[in-house]
């Protein structure tokens, strides 16, 4: 396809908008390094950290099985996205666009609204975690009195914090996709050199007990009730969940990128490789606070807090703050943002879809501490991604299955009748009854104890049902 290919001829107002237009390759300038980052980011947030350090210590599992599971949930999720990634490399397009193909040009307005409010919420939850590495900065600037009133479990400084923080985000999304680039580019590697600084001083201060935790945790307790084969796949399947959000509208950043080579050379190297090597650093450390601080601490904030060096402590606000600022970017604002300017393109931009997301995010990132997260770090991941599972399902098998990896990128932007999605008044029934009935099944996989013993799976199953029932509704699709 050549620059002209990408060229939308009929334009319908309700359906395109410059920020949902194909990107020709021209306009592309995103490498591996870039993907690399956007997943670097993602891994090293402080919620990624605080996951994977929980992971280590909540199913019984040996450390070493542990490892694998986050490693195996690496290849996996690149897998997943090499799927969704592929038509937006060729097709230069965001994934409500993309969504147009499987739910039709009007029905696409559900997945990408239901995937816009599950990115809002991870928005706030994801702001609320960035505020307390800023708030860590300020605490040890100001050392306020420790008995501070709060308001929703938040001190005051936690408030001022957190505004700074929405405010920033705010202000970096307005300068567009350039500055947000440059921004991931430099904050991943950084986070990298600190908490390698970071294990190096607790294990300094830990000593030869280290390796006595360390081996603790690799023996691993064998306390998880359904044995240790569902605790191994509940790993996996609880990582796999963490980067659904990211998963489903990977075309969103996969527009970018100026080559499908690029694109997979970037997800090797940010996912399994690098969930390797940050899930080491974070296992050390966590073993590490046992025996410098007779408890297990699974926030960074928390363990910096703890070490007596202000420098230290400076440097890895900073840089905690910029990782976790980064992703909540590009995974879940600019997402949502694209999402709503897709439900009515002549009205709303994607910078006033990021004004709205802003907006309610606020709320929700407020909402964390005193509510949200009552529920458990895992119920919560699980319960999201089972949400967004059969959505991918349909979407990658509506692409590779039943159009055969060829979309008529004109009818994308068409609500005329008779063309290739238009379906019933532009609404594709048929995606619709498959996403209702894989999600009832995959959300019930984690809430519903009949069926609990397959939460670990709840991603897996609801994607692989949404695809298998699509594919078979759409077989006399013509």
């Amino acid at each position: 396809m050549n620059n002209d290919d990408y060229q939308i001829t009929h334009i319908d107002p309700t359906l395109h908008n410059e920020d949902l237009a194909p990107l020709p390759p021209g306009k592309r300038h995103w490498g591996w390094f870039e993907i690399f980052n956007v997943w670097s980011n993602d891994i090293q947030s402080l919620f990624g950290y605080t996951l994977a350090a929980t992971l280590f210590i909540s199913y019984g599992l040996s450390g070493w099985a542990v490892l694998a599971g986050i490693v195996l949930a690496g290849f996996i999720v690149m897998g997943l996205v090499q799927l969704t990634g592929k038509p937006s490399v060729r097709y230069g397009i965001p994934f409500p666009v993309m969504a147009r193909s499987s739910m039709g040009v009007r029905g696409a307005n559900f997945p990408a609204l239901v995937r816009g409010i599950v990115a809002i919420f991870w928005y706030g939850v994801q702001t609320y975690f960035a505020s307390t590495a800023l708030a860590l900065l300020l605490n040890a600037l100001l050392e306020p009195a420790a008995d501070a009133p709060t308001l929703l479990g938040i001190t005051a400084i936690g408030w001022i914090s957190y505004c700074l923080v929405c405010a920033f985000q705010v202000l970096l999304f307005v300068r567009g996709m350039a500055w947000i680039t440059r921004f991931l580019n430099w904050a991943g590697p950084l986070v990298y050199l600190v908490m390698i600084a970071l294990m190096i001083i607790i294990w300094y201060q830990a000593g030869p007990s280290l390796l006595t935790e360390l081996g603790t945790i690799f023996s691993g307790s064998g306390e998880y009730e359904a044995g240790p084969v569902a605790a191994f796949f509940a790993v996996v399947g609880t990582m796999v969940a963490y980067f659904a959000a990211v998963v489903i509208n990977y075309g969103d950043f996969a527009r970018f990128v100026k080559s499908e080579r690029q694109m997979t050379v970037g997800n090797l190297l940010g996912l399994p490789v690098s969930l390797a090597i940050f899930s080491i650093i974070a296992l050390v450390i966590t073993a590490g606070t046992v025996v410098v601080f007779g408890e297990t601490l699974t926030n960074p904030t928390d363990i910096i807090a703890r070490v007596d060096n202000l420098t230290l402590t400076i440097i890895a606000a900073l840089t905690f703050f910029a990782a976790t600022v980064g992703i909540n970017l590009v995974a879940n604002f600019i997402p949502p943002a694209y999402d709503i300017a897709n439900l009515a393109p002549a009205h709303i931009s994607a910078r006033t879809g990021g004004f709205i997301t802003a907006a309610i995010a606020f709320f929700i990132g407020a909402l964390w501490v005193a509510f949200i997260s009552q529920v458990g770090v895992a119920a919560f991941v699980d319960t999201l991604g089972a949400i967004l599972a059969p959505l991918y399902g349909i979407i990658v098998a509506d692409y590779y299955l039943v159009r055969k990896q060829h979309l008529n990128l004109q009818h994308l932007f068409s609500a005329q009748p008779g063309t290739d999605y238009y379906f019933s008044k532009g609404w594709n029934r048929k995606a619709m009854i498959a996403f209702a009935v894989a999600s009832i099944f995959s959300v019930a996989s984690v809430w519903v104890p009949a069926v609990s013993q397959l939460h670990g799976y709840a991603w897996l199953l609801g994607a692989v049902l949404g695809a298998a029932l699509h594919y078979l509704l759409m077989l006399n699709h013509r």
